[in-house]
């Protein structure tokens, strides 16, 4: 299983989103801090989930690093989060 496919598992268990977006940003930081040579290690993830309604943005980023505390400790490096409740 890719990192990707390990992120979209872990938050649609954790948050069960309505939508879900994960992008594997890597290529973008070839040569970087903390990239990789074999990618997955940027990530973008674009989320609307009703777990997040009443939430401020650091609660709701909270909730996904929670989500994806494993990969966060091993092979993401970075991760960009676009966290909205439904209607937003």
């Amino acid at each position: 299983m890719t990192v990707k496919e390990r992120i979209e598992t872990r938050l649609r268990e954790a948050l069960s989103p309505e939508t879900l977006h994960v992008s594997d940003d890597s290529h973008l930081h070839a040569g970087h801090a903390g990239a990789r040579p074999g990618g997955e290690s940027h990530f973008t993830v674009e989320i609307v989930a009703a777990c997040f309604d009443g939430l401020n943005r650091v609660a709701r980023h909270r909730l996904v690093n929670t989500a994806l505390a494993g990969e966060l400790a091993g092979p993401i490096h970075a991760l960009v989060i676009k966290a909205r409740a439904p209607g937003e």
